[in-house]
C-alpha cells in the first residue's frame, strides 16, 4: 500500500475506524467500487454536501458500526464524492500521506498539493 508520494500509505483514521476494509487505511481494492481512497478532514459544508448528494455521513448507524461523522473526523471518502466537492467550490482538506497512490488516475498531483493538510 502507497500514497501518492509511493511512500508507506499511512493511517488516516482510527477513531473513528475508517476505510472500505475498516482498517483505518484508504486503500485501493478491487472490491470498492466507490473508491474509498482520499483521505479528508470533515467540514460541516462537506458533511452537508455529502448528505444532500445521496450519502448521509452524519447520522449514526450504530446497526452497522457506524457512529456519524463530526466536523474535524477525518475519513476515506469516494474519490467521485470528493471531485465533486472540489469542482462545486468545497476546500476540503486532504491528508496526502494517507492518500492511495491511485488517486492520481484522476487527480493531478498539483491540485491534491492545493489541498493538502499543513
Amino acid at each position: 500500500m502507497l500514497n501518492i508520494y509511493g511512500m508507506p500509505l499511512q493511517k488516516c483514521s482510527s477513531d473513528p475506524l475508517t476505510g472500505f476494509l475498516r482498517n483505518g487505511c484508504c486503500q485501493a481494492c478491487d472490491e470498492d467500487f466507490g473508491e474509498h481512497t482520499i483521505c479528508v478532514e470533515m467540514t460541516e459544508e462537506f458533511l452537508l454536501f455529502s448528505k444532500a448528494s445521496g450519502n448521509d455521513l452524519i447520522t449514526p448507524q450504530l446497526q452497522i458500526g457506524f457512529p456519524g461523522l463530526l466536523p474535524g473526523d477525518r475519513w476515506c471518502v469516494c474519490l467521485s464524492r470528493w471531485i465533486e466537492a472540489k469542482n462545486a467550490g468545497l476546500m476540503v482538506t486532504v491528508d496526502l500521506e494517507a492518500t492511495d497512490q491511485s488517486v492520481l488516475d484522476l487527480v493531478p498531483l498539483e491540485t491534491l498539493e492545493r489541498y493538502a493538510s499543513r
